[in-house]
């Protein structure tokens, strides 16, 4: 039985997700510029950057099944906001190395948090409809990421290079107080206590979200070398300043945006999942090798609207599909397990690019960030076969049918 959901609290909801991406991402731009101008080395900026999805390795998976087991969500959002807040503060200590590490390790904490949001979120749509849920939240994903990003730039260049701190730990603030205001579905007092060891291993063998999670480690590794690691640090070595910065993140941004919204409107119907899946892993990964040649600001932006778009096109996808073939009371362990998974992208393909940015330049970290994209080609290529492309034909006009009914 589907919660009842309000006007106000659809609009409450998108309001506390729209200040939750806000704030993470506020200071995201100028990140590396600013680690690089207080004199940690590239190798240690990339150690930074991949705590971020250690953290989210560690922890989502966790989050997922004690969500499950306690039928809450909203205790977890909570946490959320109160994390960011937190992360934002801890990379204004002054003096020690390990501030920025313990600011970007909380930043981790609280994206982890997101399996509740997505799950919530899920829960006020049939379950035939998840794709467009999945497609719903990722639009409010990319326009808050968007608008902190957009800020970035102009705080750090007409206030102080601290300034999106600040401001992060603000909006973070006012996402708690509104959050508090949030209703929990009902499902959460009408489907049964928790989940027994034996269903969170059933969810775990699930093949398709076995599938999705494995891509999506390679898609966040793709992600976290380029946009939200190491391209802004290109585009300051090419000259930007804090206003080109926005250009840049604007460039990413908005076509990121559209193609999320595009994709199970008009891609998926006439590409199927596999195919629209593909095609943005094939777009991302020559987007991203041609990073490493690029040597004009405009030229940088055009491959990153290109890349923006083409990153759109999977990762929404990627999400519906992975808690497509669950029950509704298995959704958070699934999706905590789907989120664990591409947490390793996160990390490792940060950690791997500062290593090899360290030793050959900014072009060895965005030629690994290709060949990951080609390992994903290659895989959707794979499970893309006649037989399964004819399993998920059959998969999609079931779920057709069952929405005309």
């Amino acid at each position: 039985m589907k919660m009842k959901v309000s006007r106000g609290q659809r609009l409450l909801f998108t309001g506390v997700t729209l200040l939750y991406w806000i704030s993470m991402y506020i200071y995201v731009p100028i990140l590396t510029p600013y680690l690089s101008d207080r004199g940690y080395s590239i190798a240690f900026i990339g150690i930074v950057l991949g705590s971020y999805g250690f953290m989210q390795l560690a922890v989502r998976f966790p989050l997922g099944i004690w969500s499950d087991a306690l039928r809450k969500r909203k205790l977890f959002i909570l946490l959320g906001m109160m994390a960011a807040c937190l992360s934002c503060l801890l990379f204004l200590l002054p003096g020690l190395w390990i501030w920025p590490l313990a600011g970007r390790l909380m930043a981790g904490l609280c994206a982890s948090t997101w399996v509740a949001f997505t799950v919530m979120y899920a829960g006020y749509f049939e379950p035939h409809d998840t794709s467009r849920a999945m497609g719903n939240i990722s639009v409010m994903t990319v326009s808050g990421q968007m608008i902190g990003m957009l800020f970035s730039g102009w705080l750090s260049e007409q206030l102080a290079p601290a300034a999106p701190f600040w401001a992060g730990a603000f909006v973070a603030g006012m996402g708690l107080l509104l959050a508090l205001s949030l209703k929990e579905s009902e499902e959460t007092a009408l489907q049964r206590s928790g989940m027994s060891l034996a269903e969170a291993g059933d969810v775990v063998r699930t093949p398709l979200l076995l599938r999705v999670s494995t891509l999506s480690i390679l898609g966040h590794g793709v992600l976290f070398i380029t946009m939200f690691g190491f391209t802004p640090l290109k585009a300051d070595q090419l000259g930007a300043s804090g206003f080109q910065l926005t250009w840049l993140v604007f460039a990413f941004m908005l076509p990121h945006a559209a193609a999320s919204y595009l994709t199970a409107t008009w891609f998926v119907p006439r590409l199927g999942n596999w195919g629209t899946i593909g095609l943005g892993f094939a777009i991302g990964g020559l987007c991203t090798a041609s990073l490493a040649i690029v040597q004009s600001l405009e030229w940088l932006y055009a491959t990153q609207a290109m890349n923006g778009f083409a990153q759109g096109l999977y990762l929404p996808l990627l999400l519906g599909l992975a808690i497509r073939d669950v029950q509704p009371h298995q959704r958070a362990t699934a999706m905590g397990l789907y989120q664990a998974i591409y947490a390793i992208g996160m990390f490792s393909g940060p950690f791997m690019a500062g290593y090899l940015n360290e030793n050959w330049g900014l072009s060895g970290g965005f030629l690994f960030g290709a060949i990951l994209a080609g390992a994903a080609l290659l895989l959707v290529w794979r499970w893309a076969s006649p037989r399964k492309s004819r399993r998920t034909a059959d998969n999609r006009s079931d779920a057709m049918m069952e929405e005309g009914r």
